[in-house]
């Protein structure tokens, strides 16, 4: 009898291991956080526990050729890097497999990655659907601890940023990179300094991102970005780190049943002709936020990012 589906032996061989490292590589690509964040190696656990500076030794003068020299100590405390899982199931009809002409994973690859980093950086700069164990959205923490400036401050945007920078260099700290909304590439253009030298330098090649004052500038295409909450930020990246578990997988599901969160059978896949390509991956991230000579112990709102707010609408 002749098979009435797609079975896991025959579908195995269309997922080869390059794509599956293709995609791995493409995921921070789409991602701007992970372009900009500092990586960590890959985790061995679910768990990473990370230990950040929280009390630094303090010297003094001694008093005299006999006097004591005083003591001081140091100290960290915990932060923990969880890996949360990101998955996402594609039904593909056994028809479309058998009828194509083109390379069915390549087209769906860069939408994966695509997927992927829309939900990272959605939860990485927004809080949108974090996972609990993960720490709190940058512009959202940022917001509250008052490491913001408003759009329309200053005489024009480059003032703006220029008072965002300050936020972070208070700190003892510097702006090494910016990440913000696309909107925001058109009021960016023709700034020039003093010497009529380009604020702005607009990215000319690909994989090359756009600078400002000098620093990297990533635009959110994923559609996570929320311009009225934030039109850009800017901090110290090295302070932002992640690491990914590393059991990215993808597996054909050829007899799965495909049910909603109340259980309602969405798709039967052996009864209704298709596959599905699962794909699943596993990261966390963490700001590392140290104490810093120029930001006590007892600044509760110390913050590597600062964050560039849109003008409030005008009352008619």
């Amino acid at each position: 009898m002749a098979d009435v589906h797609l079975t896991r032996t025959q579908a195995e061989a269309l997922i080869q291991p390059e794509i599956s490292r293709e995609i791995i590589k493409d995921i921070p690509e789409q991602s701007a956080a992970l372009k900009l964040m500092r990586r960590l190696p890959n985790m061995s656990t679910k768990t990473r526990v990370m230990p950040v500076l929280s009390q630094t030794p303090m010297a003094g003068f001694v008093n005299g050729d006999t006097g004591l020299k005083p003591t001081s100590t140091a100290a960290w405390e915990k932060k923990n890097i969880v890996a949360e899982e990101i998955a996402v199931i594609v039904p593909i009809p056994e028809a479309v497999l058998d009828d194509s002409q083109y390379d069915i994973f390549g087209e769906i690859r860069p939408l994966i990655a695509q997927a992927f980093g829309q939900v990272i950086d959605g939860a990485i700069f927004f809080n949108v659907n974090k996972p609990e164990t993960w720490p709190t959205g940058i512009v959202t923490d940022a917001v509250a601890k008052l490491k913001k400036t408003v759009l329309g401050t200053g005489v024009d945007i480059a003032a703006d940023v220029d008072a965002l920078m300050a936020l972070i260099e208070a700190q003892g700290l510097d702006v090494n990179g910016f990440a913000g909304d696309v909107s925001v590439k058109s009021k960016l253009r023709g700034l020039r300094d003093n010497t009529n030298a380009l604020l702005f330098q607009p990215s000319l090649t690909a994989g090359t991102p756009s600078t400002l004052y000098g620093q990297p500038l990533e635009f959110i295409k994923n559609g996570s970005w929320d311009a009225t909450k934030a039109l850009m930020i800017g901090g110290d990246w090295s302070q932002a780190v992640y690491a990914i578990r590393q059991d990215l997988t993808y597996k054909i599901l050829d007899q799965a049943v495909i049910t909603d969160a109340t259980g309602k059978v969405l798709l039967n896949l052996a009864q209704q002709d298709a596959v599905a390509l699962r794909v699943v991956m596993r990261l966390g991230w963490q700001i590392a936020n140290p104490i810093r000579p120029l930001s006590g112990k007892d600044d509760a709102n110390r913050y590597p990012f600062a964050v560039l707010e849109p003008a409030a609408p005008s009352v008619p």
